[in-house]
């Protein structure tokens, strides 16, 4: 059979189209599958076939199953190292602190305020409170020998400076208290 625009054959079968010399006619089979059979006795052209002679056909997939399983165990494990940081970095601190007030009418000294919170009051902490000048560096700095006791306790100090002091904070609080420090 010729075909009126000059290509060649008829597909016979299923698309009943015309198809472009450079196209099989050849169906790709399945492992296993049987190609359908044209009311004349050949083998039926389908549409996946012309798309396929056309296109290409679907590249296979690497891996497999166990692929999938390998990147989920390591999506696993990374999210809980992730969490685990988190955890540690913004969870809960061991120690925690209040500044109730500070006041900076003394000149080159500030005197704060401050309550400390432990999640172990019986045994003895260390805090660091510091003073600010009014360019925002650190003017002075001194460690607060923090005694055992029940709950949160009030303690106060003060910090001298290199100028004039803006603000007092505390910087931070440990439970690991230097030997110089020791019990006042």
């Amino acid at each position: 059979m010729s075909s009126p625009t000059g290509w060649g054959n008829a597909a016979p079968g299923i698309l009943n189209v015309d198809l472009p010399p450079h196209c099989s006619r050849r169906p790709r089979d399945a492992v296993g599958r049987t190609p359908p059979r044209a009311e004349g006795g050949g083998t039926a052209v389908t549409q996946s076939d012309v798309l396929a002679d056309r296109y290409g056909s679907r590249a296979k997939r690497s891996g497999g199953r166990w692929t999938r399983w390998v990147l989920l165990g390591v999506g696993v494990v990374v999210g809980a190292v992730v969490a685990v940081v988190a955890y540690r970095n913004l969870g809960p601190q061991p120690i925690e602190t209040t500044v109730t007030s500070f006041d900076t009418s003394g000149g080159d000294s500030v005197a704060v305020t401050f309550v400390v919170t432990r999640d172990q009051p019986e045994r003895p902490a260390v805090c660091i409170v510091r003073a600010r000048t009014d360019d925002g560096i650190e003017g002075g700095r001194r460690e607060v020998y923090i005694p055992p006791g029940n709950g949160s306790v009030p303690a106060s100090t003060v910090v001298h400076t290199s100028g004039r002091p803006t603000t007092g904070e505390v910087f931070g609080c440990s439970y690991q208290v230097p030997a110089y420090l020791g019990k006042n």
